[in-house]
């Protein structure tokens, strides 16, 4: 599998910066959504670069700082909690990936999108782009941006154990984890938390 085969695609239809975009986040019961935008130079050889999800935190934390680096451009951007409560998190996703596409250095002309959805009831992908299921597996630029997205909410998370110590973020990062249960039982819900995605796990 070439890891640059869709960033190859979209520059020989005349598309001359092509960055990926993934976030991290969509699912916990607290904290923001993250996304990250990154362009890589063309066939920008990573060693150990693949889906933020395959990797360990260390590995991760490790490849944060190359990215950084060897990128043409990057960005992070995030949409926070309460935003999320009152749009909804597929819109929360979608802004999170423009707000990043935005805030790129270098204007992208086109956008490899990870997952199938480029738009939701408040916000869309307005750039050219192309949706790639799994494409934290399948692209370079999305693999780059999916380590970017997930290091920085993991940090984010662990600043919030300290502010927040009584919820243990640090174990769990805000995901729906039976220790993250029981401690909202206990203590109710922190500033931080999506009150939309906690009335969803009270019906369940």
């Amino acid at each position: 599998m070439d890891f640059w085969q869709y960033e190859k695609e979209a520059i020989d239809q005349g598309y001359a910066a092509v960055c990926g975009c993934d976030e991290a986040g969509a699912g916990p019961l607290a904290g923001p959504v993250y996304a990250a935008a990154v362009i890589l130079p063309f066939g920008e050889d990573i060693p150990g670069l693949d889906d933020s999800k395959k990797l360990t935190e260390k590995k991760r934390e490790a490849l944060f700082p190359v990215i950084q680096e060897r990128a043409l451009a990057w960005s992070v951007a995030w949409v926070d909690a309460a935003e999320i409560d009152k749009t909804d998190i597929l819109s929360a996703r979608m802004k999170a990936m423009q707000l990043a596409i935005d805030a790129l250095s270098q204007r992208p002309d086109f956008a490899l999108i990870d997952g199938n959805r480029d738009r939701g009831r408040s916000a869309a992908i307005i750039i050219p782009h192309r949706c790639l299921v799994k494409g934290d597996s399948l692209s370079a630029s999305i693999a780059a941006s999916s380590i970017l997205a997930k290091v920085s909410r993991d940090r984010f998370m662990m600043e919030m154990a300290e502010k927040y110590p009584e919820y243990r973020f640090d174990k769990h990062k805000g995901y729906g984890t039976k220790l993250h249960y029981a401690l909202l039982a206990q203590h109710g819900p922190s500033p931080i938390h999506r009150k939309t995605f906690l009335k969803k796990a009270e019906e369940q």
